[in-house]
């Protein structure tokens, strides 16, 4: 008996290989230009945020161009079209994932933050402050920032999730998102959420902190989640 095996594939993944199938039947040929994101969420009976993440990987692969404020439009290719790449947890996913965690490890931190420690987190945002200021991108302060709370837990366990989490904020459908989006070149905003976070973590605040850093988060999804990424829309073709 010969069985074929069992994949499991993240959701947006199975949106991006609908679509490459379509390209690789001919259905959808080069130049054509995809139907709005909220149409093709519709059609798929899935949320736009798993579309948007499945057109991203889909550009990153070659198949689509994303031009904003026009839309999507499918690639010429001149080779045989290869199954999608898994590329990882969706940039919607991680940002949930680090929703439910960090938040509760701000409240923890707030709890047990020394001076030094204190004085350590404060440092990242100076450091954070000083690139936007000079028109550089935030990330790596950014992200000493987070790693650095979860390390004033005191749980070792969540501060490896939260790093590890945070390895896939580097991913390229991060990237694009957040370069479609605007949130690369947009800092001021995520650098006054680090701030509040640090107020409260400064007055010993667990409520406080457990509320900053949740709200930052939201923020960041709410960034990525605008209309702006495409102006996705166009012709109605079915899926």
């Amino acid at each position: 008996m010969t069985l074929d095996p069992i994949i499991s594939k993240r959701l947006y993944q199975q949106v991006a290989e609908r679509v490459r199938r379509q390209i690789e039947t001919g259905i959808l040929t080069a130049g054509d230009r995809l139907p709005a994101e909220k149409d093709l969420a519709q059609q798929l009976g899935v949320s736009r945020p798993t579309v948007r993440e499945a057109l991203i990987a889909l550009e990153i692969a070659g198949f689509v161009e994303i031009r904003t404020g026009s839309g999507t439009y499918i690639c010429r290719r001149g080779k045989l079209l290869q199954p999608m790449l898994d590329a990882g947890p969706g940039p919607f996913e991680l940002l949930h994932a680090r929703l439910l965690i960090e938040g509760e490890v701000a409240s923890e931190a707030a709890m047990r933050a020394t001076p030094e420690d204190l004085a350590a987190v404060e440092a990242t945002i100076d450091e954070m402050e000083q690139m936007v200021l000079a028109g550089d991108h935030s990330r790596a302060a950014d992200q000493r920032f987070h790693v650095l709370i979860a390390n004033v837990s005191g749980n070792s366990v969540l501060a490896e999730l939260v790093s590890s989490l945070w390895q896939g904020m580097f991913s390229p459908m991060f990237y694009k998102m957040s370069e479609l989006t605007g949130l690369i070149t947009n800092q001021e905003w995520a650098l006054a959420e680090h701030k509040a976070i640090f107020a409260a973590l400064a007055t010993h605040d667990p409520v406080g902190a457990r509320a900053a850093m949740r709200r930052h988060l939201k923020s960041v999804e709410a960034a990525l989640a605008k209309s702006k990424v495409a102006g996705i829309s166009g012709s109605h073709r079915e899926m």
